[in-house]
């Protein structure tokens, strides 16, 4: 398959607020090679935005040939004040996530998880099917409930028939636990990195901004295009072989 090129222009990093960091005080050492040395802004410092748009072109490349074969892609983004951007991107792009609170063992316990899945997909069912109503009140109230409760938390995850071939992670130190459970499996990442995270602990990071809406909300439609064309791509072939 053709090596695709996408346009991803250093303007664009610096308008979306990409490239500000933390405080320096709460830097991590090892994200040094992603730093600008000089200059820094208001005791902040800079991310390399040239080092950010080669690696955010490495991520589309490989989100694109994972959608082009089918693969199974998760988002997670548990962080409040972006978690509605998530949502909206892995709706878009046809991919699984995660928005709110990641509970332990989502996918190390993956057996447990399938049972949690498969029980939310029939109470929805019971739901849309008018059978809830029909139950005495207190059973249907305790059933709402769970249903409640488990559209929360497994909503983004329902219809994962297995665990996912590369998980995008929004933000290193929200989304730790499950990027701890894919190091545990093997399962390869890609993650957002500012200036107080660990490069290190993901497969594929891309130095930017987790702070801001703007920074994350261009990282996500960068990704989010290249899965869409990924999955068109899969489809041309299959009409066009």
């Amino acid at each position: 398959m053709k090596r695709r090129y996408w346009n991803i222009r250093l303007e664009e990093l610096v308008a979306a607020g990409v490239h500000l960091g933390h405080l320096i005080k709460k830097w991590n050492p090892r994200m040094a090679p992603y730093i600008l040395i000089s200059p820094k802004h208001k005791g902040r410092h800079i991310t390399n935005l040239t080092r950010t748009a080669r690696f955010l072109s490495e991520a589309c490349h490989l989100v694109f040939y994972a959608a082009s074969r089918g693969k199974r892609l998760l988002i997670v983004g548990t962080k409040k004040e972006t978690a509605n951007y998530v949502v909206r991107a892995a709706i878009k792009a046809r991919c699984h996530y995660v928005n709110k609170k990641w509970l332990g063992g989502m996918l190390t316990n993956w057996p447990t998880t399938e049972t949690t899945l498969r029980k939310l997909r029939d109470l929805r069912t019971e739901q849309k099917t008018g059978r809830l109503r029909r139950l005495p009140k207190r059973d249907a109230a305790i059933l709402k409930r769970q249903l409640s409760h488990l559209q929360k938390y497994f909503r983004g995850m329902q219809y994962m028939t297995g665990l996912p071939d590369i998980v995008i992670i929004v933000d290193q130190h929200d989304g730790f636990t499950a990027l701890r459970e894919c190091i545990t499996l093997g399962i390869p990442t890609i993650g957002l990195i500012d200036t107080d995270c660990d490069p290190d602990l993901v497969d594929l990071p891309i130095p930017a901004n987790d702070d801001s809406s703007r920074s994350i909300r261009f990282i996500l439609n960068k990704l989010v295009f290249a899965i869409c064309e990924g999955r068109s791509s899969s489809t041309s072939s299959i009409r066009n072989p």
